[in-house]
């Protein structure tokens, strides 16, 4: 009996939530329940009372604007408390079609998928000018060299979780939960894929950012800080061993001076160097340490997974008494 819950985070989208309510699907082979679940952040409009009145299953409110990170993983954590077995994560701007969400979660139905990503094909949207077009399809490579995965539309929010992947998800960052679920993913070796999807007309401009600059800027922060806590190591060397080869010029240059018997008057060469050496050094012993804490992030979150089960186990074994 699998049990699936469409979250839908809002805010305020009274304008588009019933367009979004009246494209999902009622029944989809192979699932046994289909619920809707709202995550108001903080609407100001009437986006609670459109819910209500459109049958929405569940809602949660955040009293306050918490962002779009903080909403999906409320969904999340809300969706595993009643018991979801799939997940599926949509925009309360009707963007995306949702009659395709059995095609969505056919790949974790048939157990061959964790994590399923929709791709738009923003190669094909009309509305999106050529540099966002571009800028969509090198950001997706770069996530997918982070990731380690083969997605090609890194920051679709048309997703589907597997209970599973579900409970592994822990999201730090404030701004936007699409990237860095994908190198999460990645770095704990879930099996994630991606599907074709269609889209509808635009109907507003993104929350998101105010700019493409400032999408740029908070995507890379994400990016890197993602990165740095599953491969400090290798972040920490790579900049470290940097430094210490930029140590090498000057140390070279001074040392082709000495045996010309000119050493004296290029001695600030070998303290450039002997700075950079140091620098890269210590470079070098951060990543040691920061290695260690990340390990020890792991083990946390093996922990955390385990309560996680624990605690939704009991939920359930208390649902059917």
């Amino acid at each position: 009996m699998t049990k699936l819950i469409i979250q839908i985070p809002c805010y305020n989208e009274e304008k588009t939530l019933p367009l979004t309510l009246n494209d999902l699907p009622r029944r989809i082979p192979g699932v046994a329940a289909i619920e809707t679940l709202i995550i108001d952040d903080g609407s100001t409009d009437e986006t609670v009372e459109v819910a209500r009145k459109a049958g929405v299953d569940h809602i949660i409110r955040n009293k306050c604007n918490k962002g779009l990170a903080r909403s999906f993983l409320a969904g999340l954590d809300a969706s595993l408390r009643l018991g979801a077995d799939i997940i599926v994560n949509t925009d309360g701007d009707n963007q995306y079609q949702g009659q395709d969400i059995a095609k969505l979660i056919a790949p974790i139905l048939r157990g061959d998928a964790d994590i399923v990503i929709g791709d738009r094909q923003t190669g094909n949207m009309s509305h999106l000018s050529f540099t966002r077009k571009k800028l969509q399809r090198i950001g997706s490579f770069i996530v997918r060299l982070l990731s380690e995965t083969n997605v090609p539309d890194a920051v679709s929010g048309f997703r589907a979780f597997s209970r599973d992947a579900a409970m592994q998800m822990n999201i730090v960052s404030p701004f936007s939960y699409t990237i860095e679920t994908i190198i999460q993913a990645g770095k704990k070796h879930m099996a994630i894929t991606s599907v074709p999807v269609g889209t509808n007309l635009q109907r507003r401009e993104s929350r998101l950012f105010k700019s493409i600059p400032q999408f740029l800027e908070r995507s890379a922060t994400t990016m890197i800080r993602m990165y740095t806590m599953y491969q400090p190591l290798r972040v920490f060397f790579y900049i470290g061993c940097f430094f210490i080869l930029g140590g090498l010029i000057p140390s070279i240059r001074f040392l082709i001076y000495y045996f010309l018997g000119q050493g004296g008057g290029h001695i600030q060469s070998l303290i450039l160097a002997a700075i950079f050496f140091i620098v890269g050094f210590q470079i070098l012993m951060i990543g040691l340490v920061a290695d260690v804490i990340s390990f020890n992030r792991r083990l946390i979150e093996d922990t955390l997974l385990k309560v996680k089960r624990i605690e939704l186990d009991h939920l359930n074994s208390n649902r059917k008494k």
